[in-house]
């Protein structure tokens, strides 16, 4: 003889979302003739509960611009400073590259012009 084991599923605690709570007050409060209430709170599965909680909170304004937010730090936004001073600081770079490549030419020019025994004009900044 077998015994079968039966797996049940975890209960989840459901979740409403501000939009669900206004319509299902909005429903509530359509609701005129006696049992359509009821009928109500079971098709959607709720208490009377849920729906006092609800009401005050639309009350307070508590439903009212609830919108879902992201988790976590807010992006920041950049500052036009920061985007300047990358690029003056890219352009810095690549002229002290430029400026380095330029010395370097000027150096082996010296030493060229001392083998060949050419001499340089002089500028006075020597």
């Amino acid at each position: 003889m077998t015994v079968g084991t039966e797996v049940v599923a975890k209960a989840t605690r459901r979740r409403f979302t501000a939009a669900d709570k206004l319509r299902v007050l909005r429903e509530a409060d359509r609701c005129t003739k006696p049992g359509e209430l009821g009928a109500l709170l079971r098709r959607e599965g709720l208490y009377t509960s849920h729906l006092s909680a609800w009401r005050a909170a639309r009350q307070r304004g508590a439903l009212v611009g609830l919108t879902p937010r992201r988790r976590g730090p807010q992006p920041q936004r950049p500052d036009p400073r920061d985007r300047r001073i990358a690029e003056l600081e890219r352009d810095n770079r690549r002229l002290q590259a430029r400026l380095e490549r330029a010395e370097g030419l000027i150096e082996v020019q010296k030493k060229v012009s001392q083998l060949l025994g050419i001499p340089l004009e002089s500028d006075g900044k020597d």
